[in-house]
């Protein structure tokens, strides 16, 4: 190797090791300029580019690594078909980087899983099973593989009778917690499905310590305190309502986690001028931009809050089509929506909301990230709801006409009157196609996958009276 391109190789190396992101990324390319035929290089590029949600970048770069042979190219092959499902809506493409992956290695456990997902994102059970048991069959016992094949089954079938045999074995076996989490969750779900509460909820009250525990460091309890302050420093940062138009603006559908909002999406992306975005990450990523937030969101200047209305419309470019209105379903996004006015004001807003013990259950029943503490304990859970309500009213006073109110315990119950509402506040017509929902092949990708794949029913409606005496026990009344 050249000795300039040597010492450009260690630069690079040495500034993504510091986690300067968009200089490494500077020094790559230089890089490859030279001396192109560098895999590691090109495969450190990507992953670079990925960082900065440079996403086309990063599949080409990924690409360029697989031209030149790089090391392990199933692994290459899984981070473009992640990028390809998560970030830039295309899961034929993705689907056909997993098959490469596992042509490569067909016992190659990660595309496995992945596969699993993107055909549950599809509705494809029987396809989700089948990746599932071949995953389990590359790694027999794998705490993951067996707790997503629990949540594709029929609870109340033979399969899933086997396989609340296997999981009660899993979680008296050697393992770590991590995986005793996944399967707790599962073991729970099953045993739900099949009404047998008390040993559900025990399962899930297991799964939320084991969850808690395998987290380790990164853990950070849920503070109640500071989180009634950030709410305070919102309410603050904004007392008064945006005014301007700030061009054409997404759909938002916020309020609680496991509130109905992914069903009011699937519903709403019937519509021949709505296209359903999922849960996007873009107002979290911008946020995290922002230093001082919110005050300093407050307080921008129109040219500043002009650049992050492009770097919000880039992250939608994917989804976006002529003469259609995208949904953004990132369902705590009601915290920002003092950013979501200043940059878009004139934008439509739906807070969904549904039984409040409902919900509770929903979430504790639910294997969560890190970043939501909350979920994990139903009593931190009611004090998170409370202060959604808090802040919603807030928002409320200020947008009295652009936030629309939608029940879900009512839209399952009579949708009609609910979707003549909803689509008078956004200004559509009626269309036919709004409760065939469930019949749609666009990928969902949440928890309620499933859910949303059965016409509209109210099973789910008043299932906190299955777990009443739990409920008075960790919150003290039911109300």
């Amino acid at each position: 190797m050249e000795p300039k391109t040597a010492a450009l190789l260690e630069q690079a190396a040495a500034l993504r090791r510091a986690g300067r992101i968009d200089e490494a990324i500077a020094a790559y390319e230089q890089l490859l300029r030279l001396d192109p035929d560098l895999p590691d290089s090109w495969y450190n590029l990507g992953w670079l580019q990925r960082q900065a949600r440079r996403y086309e970048d990063a599949v080409g770069s990924y690409g360029e690594a697989l031209k030149r042979k790089v090391r392990d190219p199933e692994e290459v092959h899984l981070n473009r078909a992640v990028i390809l499902s998560d970030h830039l809506a295309r899961p034929d493409e993705a689907e056909a980087e997993l098959n490469a992956a596992l042509s490569l290695r067909p016992d190659y456990l990660p595309a496995l899983l992945n596969l699993g997902n993107l055909n549950e994102d599809r509705g494809d059970r029987e396809a989700a099973v089948g990746a599932y048991r071949k995953a389990l069959a590359a790694a027999p016992g794998d705490a993951l593989a067996l707790s997503r094949l629990a949540g594709v089954v029929e609870a109340k079938s033979e399969a899933g009778s086997e396989l609340i045999g296997q999981i009660r074995a899993a979680l008296v076996a050697p393992g770590d917690v991590a995986g005793k989490a996944d399967l707790g969750f599962a073991l729970g779900r099953l045993l739900d499905a099949r009404g047998d509460y008390d040993e559900a909820f025990a399962a899930y009250e297991a799964a939320n310590r084991a969850s808690r525990e395998s987290f380790g460091a990164r853990f950070k309890p849920y503070d109640r305190g500071a989180h009634e302050q950030f709410v305070d420093r919102l309410i603050a940062a904004f007392p008064e309502a945006a005014s301007g138009q700030g061009g054409d603006s997404p759909i938002f559908i916020v309020g609680m986690f496991r509130s109905g909002s992914t069903l009011v999406e699937q519903i709403l992306g019937g519509h021949g001028k709505i296209i359903s975005g999922g849960e996007l990450d873009l107002l979290p990523a911008l946020v995290a931009r922002i230093p001082n937030y919110p005050k300093a969101a407050a307080e921008a200047s129109e040219t500043v809050i002009s650049g992050w209305r492009n770097f919000y419309a880039d992250g939608l470019r994917p989804f976006a089509r002529a003469g259609a209105s995208v949904t953004d379903k990132r369902p705590d996004n009601f915290l920002h929506l003092g950013l979501i006015k200043t940059l878009f004001p004139q934008a439509k807003i739906v807070h969904t909301r549904r039984n409040r013990l409902d919900n509770l259950l929903s979430l504790y029943f639910l294997h969560l990230d890190p970043g939501m503490p909350y979920a994990l304990d139903i009593d931190d859970a009611a004090h998170w709801h409370a202060q959604q309500e808090r802040l919603m009213a807030h928002w409320k006073h200020l947008y009295p006409n652009d936030i629309f109110e939608l029940d879900y315990d009512e839209l399952v119950r009579e949708p009609e009157p609910v979707l003549a509402r909803l689509l008078a506040f956004l200004g559509l017509n009626r269309d036919e196609r709004l409760l065939d929902f469930h019949k749609r092949q666009a990928p969902v990708k949440t928890a309620s996958v499933w859910q949303v794949r059965e016409p509209l029913h109210s099973r789910s409606s008043g299932r906190w009276r299955n777990y009443e005496r739990q409920l008075k026990q960790a919150l003290g009344e039911i109300r």
